[in-house]
C-alpha cells in the first residue's frame, strides 16, 4: 500500500516499552504489505510531552512521503494512539487517518491500571484534567476510524475502557469494528497461540487494508 505508514505505539504502562508489541508487530505488517515503524514515545514524562512527541513523529513520516498515517498502539500505548488521533488543535501535517488499538486505557476517569495514569497525569489530576485525556470524551463526529480490540478478563484494563470509547464512536457515527473476546489475560500482543483472541489479527488485516 503505497503512501500508507503505521506507527506501532507499545504498551508499558508509560513506564516502559513492551518489546512483544513493537517489531513484532511491525513483522506482522510487514507480511500483510502494510510500511511500519516503532515509535518509542517518552516514558515516565507528563501530559502533554508524549503526546506532542508522537505528533512530531507523524510530522517527520508526512514529510518523508506517507500520504495516509495509521496508528497502532497496545495498553497505554493504545491511550496514546487514541489522543493523537481525537485531540484537538493539531494542524493537517499531525493528522491520524485511521487506528487500531489493543487493550487500550481509554478513560482516566474511571477504574483502570492506577500507576499509568499517575505517570502520566500525576497523583492530584483534577476532573478537567482527567476528562480532557480520556478518549471518549473527544470523539467528534469528524474522528477518524477506529479498530478496538480487547478481552473480557482482562486484570490490568477493565474491557469498560472499550465498551465506553465503542459508545462515543457510535454516537458520534464514526466508522469503527470493535471485537471483546470472552478470555485472555492482559498484554497479549498479536495473540499468537491465545485462543480465540488470536483471531484479532486477521479481522485487523481486512479492516487496515480497507482504511489504506
Amino acid at each position: 500500500m503505497t503512501g500508507t505508514h503505521m506507527i506501532v505505539l507499545p504498551g508499558g504502562g508509560y513506564a516502559e516499552h513492551a518489546s512483544h508489541e513493537a517489531e513484532p508487530v511491525v513483522d506482522w505488517l510487514s507480511d500483510i504489505g502494510v510500511r511500519a515503524s516503532v515509535f518509542r514515545y517518552p516514558l515516565r514524562a507528563r501530559h502533554p510531552e508524549p503526546l506532542n512527541a508522537l505528533r512530531a513523529e507523524i510530522r517527520r513520516r508526512r514529510a518523508a512521503g506517507a500520504q495516509r498515517i495509521g496508528l497502532i498502539g497496545f495498553s497505554a500505548g493504545g491511550h496514546l494512539a487514541g489522543l493523537a488521533a481525537l485531540a484537538p488543535g493539531s494542524p493537517p501535517d499531525e493528522a491520524v487517518d485511521f487506528s487500531v488499538l489493543g487493550y487500550a486505557i481509554t478513560s482516566m476517569e474511571t477504574e483502570t491500571y492506577r500507576p499509568a495514569r499517575v505517570i502520566l497525569l500525576g497523583v492530584d489530576a483534577g476532573p478537567e484534567l482527567r476528562r480532557s485525556t480520556s478518549l471518549d470524551s473527544l470523539v467528534t463526529p469528524q474522528s477518524p476510524p477506529f479498530f478496538v480490540w480487547h478481552t473480557a478478563e482482562d486484570p490490568y484494563v477493565p474491557a469498560e475502557h472499550t465498551y465506553r470509547l465503542a459508545a462515543a464512536l457510535a454516537a458520534g457515527q464514526v466508522p469503527h469494528a470493535v471485537h471483546v473476546f470472552a478470555h485472555g489475560p492482559h498484554s497479549l500482543g498479536l495473540a499468537r497461540n491465545a485462543g480465540e483472541a488470536a483471531i484479532w489479527t486477521t479481522l485487523a488485516k481486512t479492516w487496515i487494508h480497507e482504511q489504506a
